[in-house]
């Protein structure tokens, strides 16, 4: 628009000029040669404007002369660059796909359209090409030779990086990321590899001024920068809780105050504070944290603040935790350990059962078996609630990548990423949730012997017994089984000639064994196996009560 505007104010000019000149009077005098020329003022203009116009079409000519060998030199250079970028475009294209025969071909095209000194790109495509036909050593040797050109240094150490990744070589790693990072601190990947890396050899100090020069640089947010610092503040207060506990009380400090809902940084700040004789600071920071997220590993760590104290004692840490977070799973997991400890069986019964109400788990039946044991000593319930244990789905734990940990790391053993632990149920243990009143320990389909095993197992590890008796309790049950059961099946008959489905086996466990029945045509016989913990009942004898307990 502005370049619009001048030309039309330089023809307005000009305009004006001219008619300025055509109404002003005068005559322009040459004398040449003794003679002399009289023109108008008007003429006498126009001839130098042509003069001016002539000389410069002139020049131009006189140059388009000069310059048309280099002028078709330059064309013809320019067409051949064009089609080399264009070949060097697909085949970088082409090893993207991973299509390592176009990815060649279009280099060759490409080198010979290119000069390879000016064009760092044909030796990436090189490499590329390489690490496409499996030539890895061939492709560390060009990756190590565009380290000496300066405008393809990182680009060889990312390289580099890649192929001592694929290698597993940890120390080439972090050589070749710390590089980067001094040559180039902006990448992002070569901050974040060298990081984890320092995270996964333990130099926390190191690590940290890392992701300080990560956040000056603006590689994280702030929000990423203080979580991922909170979770190396806690590896070394984890680390040090033992050689020395001021030390990790203060990083355990800065820890909690960064993220106050992050149950490891609580739990190690706590522990340091506990290790100084200074309980009554540890106690704040994990009601802190229980206020902000239950965690029974804060939970665990709170009721056993002061060594040696009774199980009264530790009822009443666990009865204030209710009070900060009433009416919570973990809450009420916490109070009826403690309580069942202290022998408040009935108050234990109470929380476990609000917990099985809300989230049925593995830990709440077994704490419930725990509890039958303690209370009653009655083994056959003990193996009914160890039963519904391995059915139920199980606790969370420290999941990272798919590795399942009781205990948490700042990174993950599988990829070394930081913060990579997060507390959930696994997800290969996910399934439904049991039914409220399936309390029968015996699945569909399930065979005798590994019913026997598995209840006697779980019963001995209630009653406390050793390993040695444990296998003496397997063995005595499993010579209790003399007759190889038939498999239970749909298509297994009964009496009035209808299908038996497995349901029905559990309403016959008070009925006394039965001997093989053999039907007419000899083809098919029907074992009717009983319970195997049920030896039967003297037909005469009236049946007892059932004194099973039904929590709902």
């Amino acid at each position: 628009m502005l370049r619009v505007l001048f030309f039309v104010l330089i023809v307005f000019a000009l305009g004006f000029g001219f008619a300025w000149l055509a109404d002003v009077p005068g005559e322009v005098v040459l004398t040449v040669a003794n003679q002399e020329i009289t023109i108008s003022l008007m003429v006498a203009a126009i001839g130098i404007v042509a003069s001016i116009v002539i000389v410069m079409f002139v020049w131009w000519v006189l140059k388009l002369l000069l310059t048309s060998p280099e002028r078709v030199q330059r064309f013809f250079r320019s067409r051949k660059r064009d089609r080399g970028y264009q070949s060097l475009s697909t085949g970088m294209i082409a090893a993207g796909a991973g299509d390592g025969a176009t990815a060649r071909k279009m280099l060759k095209r490409a080198d010979g359209l290119l000069d390879s000194t000016t064009e760092p790109l044909l030796h990436l495509l090189d490499a590329q090409a390489m690490m496409l036909e499996g030539r890895h050593d061939d492709a560390r040797k060009k990756f190590e030779e565009m380290l000496e050109d300066p405008e393809t240094r990182v680009l060889g150490l990312r390289g580099l990086y890649v192929e001592a990744q694929r290698l597993g070589e940890r120390d080439a790693q972090r050589h070749y990321a710390e590089k980067a990072v001094e040559i180039a601190p902006q990448l992002g990947w070569a901050s974040n590899a060298a990081l984890d890396l320092k995270t996964a050899d333990g130099d926390w100090d190191g690590a940290i001024r890392l992701l300080d020069k990560q956040k000056s640089a603006k590689q994280v947010s702030k929000e990423d920068a203080a979580r991922k610092r909170a979770v190396l503040l806690t590896a070394m207060a984890m680390d040090f809780a033992e050689t020395d506990p001021a030390k990790a009380k203060s990083a355990g400090l800065e820890a909690h105050k960064l993220a106050p809902e992050f149950a490891p940084a609580a739990v190690a700040a706590a522990e340091a504070a506990f290790r100084l004789n200074e309980v009554r600071r540890g106690v704040k920071i994990l009601e802190t944290t229980w206020r902000k997220e239950p965690h029974p590993q804060v939970g665990l760590a709170y009721v056993n603040a002061k060594s040696g104290e009774s199980t009264a004692d530790r009822l009443k840490r666990a009865k204030r935790l209710e009070q900060i977070k009433p009416s919570h799973v973990e809450t009420n997991m916490v109070v009826g350990q403690m309580a069942m400890e202290a022998g408040e069986f009935e108050m234990a019964r109470r929380a476990v059962a609000d917990v099985l109400k809300e989230d049925p788990r593995e830990s709440a039946f077994v704490l419930m078996a725990d509890i039958e044991d303690a209370e009653t000593g009655d083994q056959g319930k003990v193996r009914e609630w160890m039963a519904r244990a391995v059915r139920a789905p199980r606790d969370a734990a420290w999941t990272a990548d798919g590795y399942v940990s009781q205990k948490w790391a700042p990174f993950s053993p599988l990829t070394g990423k930081i913060d990579a632990f997060e507390w959930k149920v696994p997800v290969e243990t996910v399934g439904a949730k049991m039914i409220e009143n399936d309390l029968d320990p015996m699945e569909p389909g399930k065979a005798p012997e590994t019913l026997i095993a598995e209840v006697a197992a779980t019963g001995a590890v209630i009653a406390g017994v050793t390993s040695a008796e444990k296998e003496e309790a397997l063995d005595a049950e499993a010579e209790k089984v003399d007759v190889e059961p038939a498999p239970v099946s749909t298509a297994a008959k009964n009496n009035s000639g209808k299908d038996e489905k497995p349901s029905d086996l559990s309403s016959k466990k008070d009925e006394p064994p039965m001997p093989p029945e053999v039907t007419g045509d000899d083809s098919e016989e029907e074992i009717k196996v009983p319970i195997p913990d049920d030896p039967g009942v003297d037909p005469n004898e009236k049946p007892e009560e059932d004194r099973r307990f039904r929590l709902f």
